[in-house]
């Protein structure tokens, strides 16, 4: 029989994790050890590996944990209560720009080193990603319905509003001039709009919203 887990097992971990997503975001993947991790979390190495076999598995439980919460607050903004189809994007826009406050460390380590893991990781990880874009996508066709079925518009609009609301860690600022929700729901109303044109000049002429908008040089 293993022994069994000390009642603050769970805290120490998550603790672990914490400490562990700044010093991969500043260090690089490499150059971060399990020595960096265990003194940043104020606790010996060899504690480090009763939690964790290997650094691998300090970032494969980071990314589960904080695509897992991504999931869940996409998910229950999404739930269908009678909000308008446009509202309730907004909505999940709002959900996923609020749950990286204080997680820019978190999101800098997902764009960057999930690829490091080790491919049945990385297709856990993925696979999350993967339902994120479906949410999203699902979302978007409810508030634009002539989008359905449209291969040449849907993704690049939906990854066009990820790429909005993903690397605003980069310049968005708290003390700015716009809140989280409110960058969130102009994000969405960008995409939105145009979604919108793109779908009605769709109904209208199918040959022209095929069309690139500039043409080349002849």
């Amino acid at each position: 029989m293993g022994r069994p887990r000390s009642a603050d097992y769970e805290a120490k971990r998550k603790r672990i994790l914490e400490v562990a997503a700044p010093l991969f975001a500043r260090h690089g993947y490499d150059r971060t050890s399990l020595s960096m991790i265990g003194a940043a979390a104020g606790v010996a190495k060899s504690l480090v590996y009763h939690y964790y076999r290997d650094k691998d598995a300090v970032l494969a439980d980071l990314l589960r944990r904080h695509l897992e919460e991504l999931v869940a607050a996409v998910e229950a903004a999404a739930l269908s209560d009678g909000r308008p189809a446009e509202r309730r994007l907004a909505d999940m826009a709002a959900a996923l720009l609020e749950h990286y406050r204080d997680a820019d460390a978190e999101h800098e380590v997902q764009i960057a080193h999930l690829k490091l893991l080790p491919e049945p990781v990385r297709e856990e990880l993925y696979a999350l990603e993967r339902r994120l874009v479906r949410l999203f996508t699902d979302a978007l066709v409810a508030a634009v319905p002539g989008l359905a079925g449209d291969r040449r518009h849907l993704k690049p609009l939906v990854m066009s509003l990820f790429g909005m609301l993903n690397w605003a860690f980069l310049w968005f600022r708290e003390d700015g001039p716009m809140d989280r929700r409110s960058y969130a729901e102009l994000a969405t109303r960008l995409v939105l709009r145009g979604a919108q044109e793109i779908a009605g000049e769709a109904a209208s002429s199918p040959s022209r919203s095929s069309r690139p908008l500039v043409q080349a040089a002849s």
